[in-house]
């Protein structure tokens, strides 16, 4: 029997470039949602760190078309699972977190998505768990019964084990579990649905599978296209080496760090990190393929960007800035200012205590590659020791500036 014609919102979502995969199928989540049943979904965040970041937002933006659509969505805080570590892409076993380290690095997780997810809907509020409220409770006894449905051969499969075998690294017993641990998270909510990266196919599948034993029902997964630079197969969005555009930067760093981004990523960042249509997506994807000059679509991309997490005036101001700065060379007209003690100093000691460099290696580096200057002039000795001043307004590179109160 031919399928009556789907509804827009459903055929919508089913479009998204930012979805990958269905599992078991696309046709039979478009079947669940057809038949009108309102489904409990949910996204798992580990808080490793304290900012959440555009490669995150794909997930959510998903959830909220679905939270709009009706169903019961959960954010859930991998509190536990934090402290354990996904091995997940990793070649080296994580460092372990303490139960404050994480919960310290989540307190902030809520106000960072509230312009993308309903946390005050009267109707469908999304509600947020925590996984040390089910994990913290299991006796070794469920863990060893729910561990006996897997083998470790399923386990050791994984790419990163197998590199680490390779090269005879470690691999932690624990690790192994990580997957069980984020499976009963499933289980434990009872869901109908989870939603996350591409790289967390292994563990939701897991879940699935879990389900299906405890819960007798089919658990949906829905995976999601990860930010990655096409030319490079790397992602753009990484934690560990601090290179991310985070959900909570000030307009000015957001519109900044966007507008540094690589030109070829310019159309997965419209598909994924914004609200565009399908059908505006596909007209900025003609223009880049005609020639559009790529400045100027990644200037549209860092204003729709900055614009969902502030507002389209902030935008435009930050767009102001960022041509001011970068344009016609100008200074910031909001250079932060610091306070620096000392009568005398080396320049790479200043540097650090102004932040405007990590560490004095970096510093030296940056003195080397001539990106420092100081009221206009440009340093090249590391060695030099200088008498800071008020008023004194220092640059590193192209984006950072800093002046001396």
């Amino acid at each position: 029997m031919e399928r009556t014609i789907m509804d827009p919102k459903i055929r919508e979502f089913l479009d998204d470039r930012k979805i990958d995969k269905i599992y078991p199928s696309k046709e039979n989540l478009r079947g669940v949602l057809e038949s009108g049943k309102k489904l409990t979904i949910y996204h798992g965040v580990d808080p490793t760190g304290p900012q959440l970041h555009l490669g995150h937002s794909t997930n959510f933006f998903l959830l909220r078309k679905l939270q709009n659509m009706g169903h019961k969505i959960i954010l859930l805080i991998g509190d536990f699972t934090a402290m354990v570590g996904d091995p997940t892409g990793k070649t080296i076993t994580r460092k372990p977190l303490t139960r404050k380290e994480v919960l310290a690095n989540a307190k902030d997780y809520k106000n960072q998505l509230v312009k993308i997810l309903d946390f005050k809907s009267l109707k469908n509020p999304i509600e947020t768990k925590f996984n040390s409220s089910w994990l913290d409770k299991l006796t070794f006894k469920e863990l060893a019964e729910l561990s006996a449905h897997f083998t470790v051969q399923q386990m050791q499969i994984r790419d990163m084990f197998q590199e680490r075998i390779k090269n005879n690294k470690p691999v932690s017993l624990h690790e192994f579990l990580y997957p069980i641990m984020q499976g009963y998270d499933s289980v434990a909510m009872n869901v109908d649905m989870e939603v996350g990266g591409t790289d967390q196919t292994f563990n939701m599948l897991i879940g699935r599978d879990l389900v299906k034993i405890y819960k007798n029902k089919e658990k949906l997964v829905l995976t999601t296209r990860l930010l990655i630079n096409p030319k490079t197969n790397k992602k753009i969005m990484n934690k560990s080496e601090g290179s991310f555009v985070a959900l909570n930067d000030t307009p000015k760093e957001m519109y900044g760090k966007i507008m540094a981004l690589p030109d070829e990523v310019i159309l997965t960042c419209f598909e994924l990190c914004t609200n565009l249509s399908l059908g505006e997506v596909q007209k900025i994807e003609s223009r880049i393929k005609t020639g559009e000059n790529p400045r100027n679509t990644k200037a549209r991309l860092a204003s729709e960007i900055v614009g969902i997490y502030y507002d389209k005036k902030t935008a435009e101001k930050a767009e102001k800035e960022f041509n001011l700065v970068f344009k016609e060379g100008a200074q910031p007209t909001d250079i932060p200012e610091t306070k620096i003690s000392d009568k005398k100093i080396l320049i790479c000691d200043f540097l650090v205590k102004t932040k405007m460099a990590s560490s004095k290696s970096e510093a030296k580096r940056l003195i080397e590659q001539g990106a420092i200057d100081i009221d206009g002039a440009v340093l090249n000795d590391w060695k030099k020791e200088i008498t800071p001043k008020s008023g004194m307004i220092i640059r590193a590179g192209k984006r950072k500036f800093a002046k001396l109160a």
